[in-house]
């Protein structure tokens, strides 16, 4: 490529000039290419440890002038060739035109102008689209797909100077971090080390120092422990390397691949060493912490953020902290965690005004909003720019909003006369209310949480609860967007709809609302609605009971909204198919058991408790296994606090009950332990009746242990295990993300491989090596594109093994490496084929099983089903009409007169067919036919009707899978025959026996040859198509027959002892038999056509079925039966056969009985097909290169294949 013109210094010994002229110099780094010695070592290592850019450009070519010192840098390459473009360039091009020159300046000068204006031209035509990435970075990107053959798709996110320890020695070199991988190069006195890790197959991933590793990051795989230390920055890149990490497990769950949030606020001067991909990152994980903090929609975008202090009126202070500015949003969080959290929505803000500045209150900006407040922040670094920037997107706003006031309701629940505590805490909410204000744009301090944990009022809990969990704003921005749903989803019947259904009933049975058809109606419609919106989780169980819960607080509308930011904010991935984010948080919870409760951890591990109860616990809110008015209150502390005090209570419970659960001797036993201590957890200021819980009606008359109140559990949950912070949780998430999600890929692996029938013939393990192999294969579609989308190639709500499927491409390139028939080029065609023989479904997609089915053909069947599998590979679906026109061009030369070697296969084939053993068979036929019918006769006139065993029986034979018989196989016509023998040639090629192969192949195709001429002669009746041959999709008009010269068929002497054998076989019917065959030979010779056969007689009259081997020479046509193979005779007079010359000879066919036979004969074709190969080498191999990574991208391996 062309560099903009730099000095540099030449006078070093890095550097070897290889060609020269009065202007310029081409220079190649030493070391580079063969040779080098120990300096080329040094060099090496140099490079890698400074990374150097002659690591990816080894030779350059600089400008010089006679007299000057200085040189100039004007082109680098990759690779001779390249550099040897630009060389001859600026001979042909500036040679001429430099020796013009008088002045040196001058030549200089004008130099660099032509290769400024070269690189400002290809700039020019390149176009570039986005942020452009520094240019020491698109360095580092060259050298990272260089080193480890990644296309151009892979984008490099960052990479870091480190040390890898391989074994107890630290290698320098270079990690480099892309989107899907994660790689490392070190070159030190000749060692290279390279390593390619993809982040889907990490399963952990933590920083920490040791003895031995000091400040180190360890990154595990299922097969290997890698450690990385001496970083510069080792919390920046332990922070990247986690959200990469995050990203591939997001890939692993639901198939969406990395894609640039294009949404995302750009920095209006980018930093210079920093990548565009990096900064996207960055302001996506900015981005999430914003949303989860303040609970805002997941569509909210953070535009920036500054340092500021808010003036708080409740206490007169001036607190410091961060101002939040988004599209739609303006926030506030102190320092202090407690301190103060603040929300405007910009649909409440009137009055944006900078104030006066003073020496007490500089920079200050008022902001007043609809419900009367008035914000008051100071100290602001940009307030010109802020104010703009707020301006800016109040003017987007829409122009009507609806208000922020919430109608005041009852609640449904049946309020009787207010009790004295229930009337003092509306009492201490409303005085919040006038301190801190209410709604959206309260003051949110610890003030608030206190309230929250002493209880909040019936009557105002609907109100909180939308408030809390930012369900609020989400209603208020999308008006009447439930009633749209409710219409398109009612009467719409889905998998989801009939569960919902089924568990209706099953929702809060005990509560008076749903025990009639309004409350059932109104949970029917939020469930639809919800699974109406997001087909992604659809219906979950829990969901219903804890959508109960809601509509008792809210109207349709809010708790339909409530539902949304819990399932798809607070509590993510929870409620899917296979609950990662309940699994994830149980693993959380056995975790912090270990930390807190010690003693009792280990007890609950060898009981299996944690698992038991964790999953009901988390996602029912406690709702299922509590008192109702008693989880209530836990819900109140949840949308307020988050996962965090669900967890906090779980260990109070724990801690509470440890005596009696070290006590215990089972599962069954710890959990009734647990069940009824929970039973009696009460809320004794609750104003509603009391609702019976369900497994407290059901449990035994023993002494109950004594009440707890609610109340009182929170508060102890609070003073043990207040330690626990929302960012701890949030860190200890990933790392549990990272074992759950893996752990449920291997549980998915083991019920593929379980799925496989037995007779495949690979053992477990190696089922298991090539699932990974053929998933590894499936992912690379996902990383650098593909011709389908990704959600149609994996749907992780279909069955386990229906989720990951490849298309032709990369079955080419797995078939290339796995398979036993390597074929050289002819391996992709074969390939094509294969692929097309395994897509039963025309998809276009093939899976694991039927990918494993094809493999197995060709590994473990005996010879008959390895012929089998290449027969049908020539056959249609497989052989498609263009390669079968191919073949017309090789008839040729299995049709020339063969040499002296192979004359005795060359002879007149003085074949007959036995009639009588043709006639024994057909009448065995109708025989077992009639029997077959008397059989069913006898069943129909029985007199009892038939059992329970004899449907069970019907059912059994129709779900059998009917194997394939030889039998089943339609006839191949000449051109997939041709086809097949080409295959066959190309897999004996580079074979220890490949003379004799080519030899025996020679052999059995000029045999089979002639047999379908002789086939084509008697079989064939005029102006119709024979029978059973394999249809084609584009029919040519059949020619005439060739003319040869006229001959009869005669029989064999009577002195020939093979005629004797073939006498003996059928003694008195023989003669005969040919005199009537050498007649209707004799017509054919004249132009006459031959005698036509009956049906019966034609059928099959050339299949081979049971493989006895006869003389070529011993037989008459008529004498060939079903159970007959030929073999070579002596010859008497060479047999013209008819050249195809380009047309398509339609009358000629051949069975695989024939094949088969006709192969058997050449024990060296019979020993190379029965060899046996073990795949897992070849697995191993292919695992290797995919470490290694010596690949080209999906896109290129397809092109080159193609």
């Amino acid at each position: 490529m062309w560099l903009g013109p730099e000095e540099v210094l030449v006078a070093n010994a890095l550097w070897v000039t290889e060609r020269a002229n009065p202007f310029f110099v081409l220079q190649r780094r030493r070391g580079h290419g063969k040779g080098g010695g120990l300096t080329g070592l040094l060099v090496g290592t140099l490079d890698v440890v400074l990374d150097s850019s002659a690591r990816v450009a080894p030779y350059r070519i600089l400008h010089q002038t006679q007299d000057s010192q200085v040189y100039w840098t004007v082109a680098c390459g990759s690779s001779r060739k390249e550099i040897t473009k630009h060389w001859e360039w600026l001979e042909n091009n500036l040679l001429q035109t430099l020796s013009i020159f008088d002045n040196e300046e001058d030549i200089t000068t004008f130099v660099k102008g032509k290769i400024h204006g070269i690189i400002a031209e290809e700039n020019k035509n390149l176009q570039p689209q986005g942020d452009e990435d520094p240019g020491k970075f698109k360095e580092a990107e060259l050298k990272m797909r260089k080193q480890f053959g990644m296309p151009e798709g892979e984008k490099l996110v960052n990479y870091y100077s480190c040390s890898y320890w391989k074994g107890h020695v630290p290698r320098q070199g270079w990690l480099y971090l892309t989107v899907n991988h994660l790689c490392f190069y070190s070159f030190l006195l000749g060692k290279e080390v390279s390593l390619v890790v993809r982040w889907v197959d990490v399963t952990r991933l933590e920083k920490n120092a040791t003895l031995l590793f000091p400040e180190s990051i360890r990154v595990d795989t299922r097969d290997q422990e890698l450690f990385f230390s001496m970083f510069l920055n080792i919390t920046e890149t332990f922070k990247l390397m986690e959200q990469l990490a995050n990203l591939a497990m997001r890939q692993l769950l639901d198939s969406e691949g990395f894609l640039e949030d294009k949404a995302l606020p750009r920095p209006p001067q980018p930093h210079k060493k920093i990548s565009a991909l990096k900064r996207d990152l960055d302001a996506r994980a900015k981005n999430e912490c914003y949303q989860a903090t303040f609970r805002l929609p997941r569509d909210e975008r953070l535009d920036g953020h500054t340092g500021c202090t808010l003036w708080t009126p409740f206490n007169k202070v001036h607190i410091p902290g961060q101002m939040f500015i988004s599209s739609n949003y303006i926030c506030f969080a102190s320092k202090e965690e407690d301190a103060c959290h603040l929300i405007i929505p910009l649909r409440e803000v009137t009055i944006v005004e900078k104030a006066d500045s003073s020496g007490v209150l500089p920079s200050p900006l008022s902001i007043s909003t609809k419900s009367k407040m008035t914000f008051l922040f100071a100290n602001l670094k940009d307030r010109d720019f802020l104010v703009q920037r707020i301006s800016d997107f109040l003017q987007k706003m829409p122009s009507k909003q609806p208000g922020s006031s919430r109608a005041a309701r009852k609640t449904s629940i049946a309020d009787p006369a207010p009790e004295a505590k229930e009337k003092m805490k509306e009492e201490s909410w409303n005085i919040h209310f006038f301190e801190f204000g209410r709604g959206m744009c309260m003051y949110r301090t610890a003030r608030t949480r206190e309230l929250v944990l002493k209880g909040i009022p019936e009557s105002l809990r609907g109100e909180l609860w939308l408030l809390f969990s930012g369900a609020w704003n989400e209603m208020v921005t999308h008006p009447g967007y439930y009633a749209e749903l409710v219409e398109k989803s009612t009467g719409k019947y889905s998998l989801a709809t009939e569960e919902i259904e089924r568990d209706l009933h099953r929702s809060m049975p005990e509560h008076p609302a749903f025990q009639n058809e309004l409350g059932i109606a109104a949970l029917r419609r939020v469930l639809t609605a919800y699974a109406f919106r997001n087909p992604t989780i659809g219906y979950c169980q829990a969901m219903n009971i804890v959508t109960s819960v809601l509509l008792l607080y809210g109207s349709e509308e809010e708790a339909f909204w409530l539902l949304v930011a819990l399932c798809e904010r607070m509590l993510p991935d929870y409620y899917n198919t296979r609950v990662v984010g309940a699994l994830v948080d149980q693993g959380i919870f056995e975790e912090l058991t270990r930390d807190f409760l010690p003693q009792l951890s280990e007890k609950m591990q060898d009981l299996g408790v944690i698992s038991s109860i964790s999953l009901s616990w988390f996602l029912t809110l406690f709702l299922s296994v509590m008192p109702f008015e008693s989880a209530v209150v836990i819900v109140d502390c949840f949308f307020y606090e988050g996962i965090k005090v669900i967890l906090q209570v779980a260990l109070a419970i724990l801690d509470a009950n440890m005596e009696q659960l070290l006590g215990c001797s089972d599962e069954g036993e710890a959990m009734t332990v647990l069940g009824r201590y929970l039973d009696n957890v009460v809320n004794k200021q609750s104003v509603s009746p009391p609702i019976p819980h369900l497994h407290a009606l059901l449990t035994s008359g023993d002494k109950p242990p004594e009440e707890v109140d609610i109340f009182d559990l929170l508060k102890v949950s609070y003073e043990k295990f207040s330690s626990l912070r929302a960012e701890d949780i949030e860190q200890m998430r990933f790392k549990q993300r990272l074992k759950v999600i893996q752990s449920l890929e291997d549980t998915a692996k083991r019920s593929v491989v379980r799925a496989i029938p037995g007779d495949i013939g690979f053992s477990i393990e190696e089922l298991e090596d090539l699932y990974m192999v053929f998933k590894a294969k499936h992912l690379a579609s996902q990383y650098w594109g593909s011709s389908r989308p990704a959600a149609v190639r994996r749907d992780p709500s279909l069955p386990y093994l229906e989720q990951y499927r490849i298309d032709v491409n990369q079955f080419q390139e797995l078939f290339a490496s796995l398979t036993p028939w390597a074929c050289g080029s002819h391996t992709p065609v074969l390939a094509g084929r294969m692929f097309r023989l395994l897509d039963e479904n025309k998809d276009s997609l093939i899976n694991f099983k039927e990918f494993v089915t094809g493999m197995s053909g060709m590994y473990h069947g005996d010879l008959t089903e390895k012929l089998k599998v290449l027969y049908k590979l020539h056959l249609p679906p497989a052989l498609s009409p263009e390669e079968a026109e191919s073949a017309l061009e090789a008839t040729h030369y299995f049709t020339e007169d063969s040499s002296s070697e192979a004359s005795p296969l060359t002879s007149d084939l003085d074949l007959f067919l036995p009639w009588e053993a043709q006639e024994a068979l057909q009448q065995d036929e109708r025989e077992g036919a009639r029997n077959e019918d008397v059989q069913e006769k006898r069943e129909e006139k029985g007199t009892s009707p038939p059992d329970y065993r004899h449907y069970l029986r019907m059912w059994a034979k129709e779900k059998e899978v009917q194997k394939e018989t030889i039998k089943d196989l339609p006839k191949m016509n000449q051109e997939q025959f041709i086809e097949l023998c080409k295959t066959l040639y190309n897999m004996f090629s580079e074979d220890p026996m490949e003379q004799d192969l080519y030899h025996a192949i020679a052999t059995v195709a000029s045999l089979l040859l002639r047999i379908g001429e002789v086939g084509k002669r008697f079989s064939a009746r005029p102006g119709r198509k024979p029978r059973d041959i394999a249809p084609e999709e584009d029919e040519l008009p059949a020619p005439d027959l060739p003319q040869n010269p006229a001959r009869e068929l005669q029989p064999p002497a009577a002195g020939d002892p093979q005629a004797k054998a073939g006498g003996d076989t059928h003694p008195g019917k023989a003669p005969q038999e040919s005199q009537v065959v050498g007649e209707g030979g004799g017509g054919e010779g004249q132009g006459s056509p031959s005698q036509p056969l009956s049906d019966d007689e034609t059928k099959d009259d050339l299949s081979m079925s049971s493989y006895s081997v006869v003389s070529t020479g011993s037989l008459q046509c008529e004498d060939l039966a079903d159970d007959t193979v030929l073999v070579g005779g002596e010859a008497r007079s060479p047999v013209t056969t008819p050249h195809c010359g380009g047309t398509v000879d339609t009358d000629w066919s051949i069975s695989f009985e024939q094949i088969l036979a006709s192969i058997l004969t050449e024990s060296v074709l019979v020993n190379f097909l029965e060899k046996k190969v073990d795949i897992g080498l070849k697995i191993k191999d292919q695992k290797k290169v995919e470490r290694q990574f010596s690949t080209s991208s999906d896109h290129e391996q397809s092109a080159a294949l193609g």
